[in-house]
């Protein structure tokens, strides 16, 4: 149950990180190139949308699976995640279609963020209702591993493809590769899915009667619903999401755009360090079981708070930084890998701590009957809109101050704000009465 439910959410974060982890080769090829700047902010924005789109499809796919069943709800978001993601390996280039290219690259980056705002709360509660009292941190822990490993097969298809066809052939079509397999990726998938039976708690909760008819009122509607669902936004989710991105994406584009290090290095480094950092997960989940969720997620977002600045400065030596001359960009001509690698790994260990335990805390907040709803909205705006924009909002500060560490203030600012209302705010729920009926509002 746990790996045909994993399986699925890996490829479709697979699907949808290889567009960031291809960010400025697509800037290349669906934006004007005399403004090589404007080009990859256009497409960090482009990125964005699939972020900010996803508390959508969380609302959407959240009431269908509250209704209808986890599983069907997730077949769906699959099907649409892969379509999309293909379609994107198809489209023309901009010197070919003009603006209709990146129109379409932009529809399809929304409906991609759709898909994946419905994916995640399914795929986590399917999990969290067939797992053991006591034992859900642990469980749920293995769901969480699929964004980073699908960030990881992201890096690794493209490390390959851009091997095995060149450097010139890649920047011209063989970016398109990677797209493409998710075809075969989401088909197998899906054939692995279809076997599954809807989880107990939800068989349970429609054979006494006591399902919703509206999920998003009952969720959003209900003030105490809504006001644990907004301290759990704000005191979990906003500052999870933002080590997330900081940790991994942010880490990749200052490796690439701002200490130049060579693309394959670059992607090498992060790649080594997802992989180090990934078993992890499951123990920060197992561990929020002994000693609650709150303590390990609030800890995580402090650290990263405190630790950012310092870490980003150590790369910059790390790499070997060599400042540009009169505007002119500088370089890294000898980084240091090895100490690259621990300095990411460092960030990644930060997030395995605020990303382990969430699917266990979010789903023990409330009740059967609206928990793929509840639970969605405020993980996917935590991570689609403040996550997603730390990349964008990162990228476009250090443009506009000329300050190469004045991005990371927007990540320690949300995760500092996210400790604060956390330990103010947060109950802990990690018991057998905390996952009942009655749990939530």
């Amino acid at each position: 149950m746990i790996a045909a439910s994993s399986a699925g959410t890996l490829i479709e974060w697979y699907d949808f990180y290889i567009f960031g982890s291809l960010a400025t080769i697509i800037s290349a090829s669906f934006f004007p190139k005399d403004n090589p700047t404007a080009a990859l902010l256009a497409t960090l924005a482009t990125f964005a949308t699939g972020f900010v789109v996803r508390p959508f499809g969380a609302m959407f796919f959240g009431a269908l699976g509250d209704i209808v069943g986890r599983k069907h709800a997730f077949l769906v978001t699959l099907l649409l995640m892969g379509g999309s993601t293909f379609a994107i390996g198809v489209l023309p280039t901009y010197e070919q279609a003009g603006l209709l290219a990146p129109i379409l690259l932009v529809l399809l980056r929304l409906m991609q963020g759709l898909a994946i705002g419905g994916e995640y709360g399914g795929a986590a509660t399917y999990v969290a209702e067939h797992a053991p009292d006591g034992r859900r941190g642990f469980y749920t822990s293995f769901i969480q591993t699929t964004a980073t490993l699908g960030l990881f097969v992201s890096l690794g298809v493209i490390l390959a493809c851009r091997r095995g066809v060149g450097e010139d052939a890649f920047a011209s079509w063989g970016w398109r590769i990677p797209f493409l397999l998710s075809l075969v990726l989401v088909a197998f998938s899906f054939w692995l899915r279809r076997t599954l039976k809807e989880s107990p708690a939800f068989v349970a909760m429609k054979s006494s009667g006591g399902g919703s008819k509206r999920p998003i009122r009952d969720s959003f509607g209900n003030r105490e619903n809504l006001r644990v669902v907004m301290i759990a936004l704000f005191g979990a989710t906003a500052g999870q999401g933002v080590v997330w991105y900081t940790g991994q994406f942010y880490a990749l584009y200052f490796l690439q755009t701002t200490l130049k290090v060579e693309f394959v290095t670059a992607n090498i480094v992060v790649a080594l360090a997802l992989l180090l950092g990934t078993p992890f997960f499951i123990v920060f989940g197992a561990l929020s079981d002994k000693v609650g969720r709150k303590p390990v997620m609030m800890t995580g977002c402090l650290l990263g708070a405190i630790l950012y600045y310092p870490i980003y400065k150590a790369m910059t030596a790390a790499a070997g930084f060599v400042p540009g001359v009169d505007g002119a960009p500088g370089s890294s001509p000898d980084p240091d890998v090895l100490l690259l690698t621990l300095l990411v790994l460092a960030q990644v260990l930060l997030v395995t701590m605020v990303y382990g335990p969430i699917a266990a805390f979010l789903v023990e907040l409330f009740p059967t009957r609206i928990r793929y709803t509840s639970m969605s909205l405020p993980y996917h705006i935590g991570n689609g809109v403040f996550g997603g924009l730390v990349p964008f909002v990162g990228t476009a500060i250090v443009a506009r101050t000329g300050n190469m560490y004045a991005g990371l203030i927007y990540p320690i600012a949300v995760a500092a704000l996210t400790f604060v209302v956390g330990m103010l705010f947060l109950r802990e729920r990690r018991t057998a009465e905390g996952f009942s009926e009655s749990s939530g509002a």
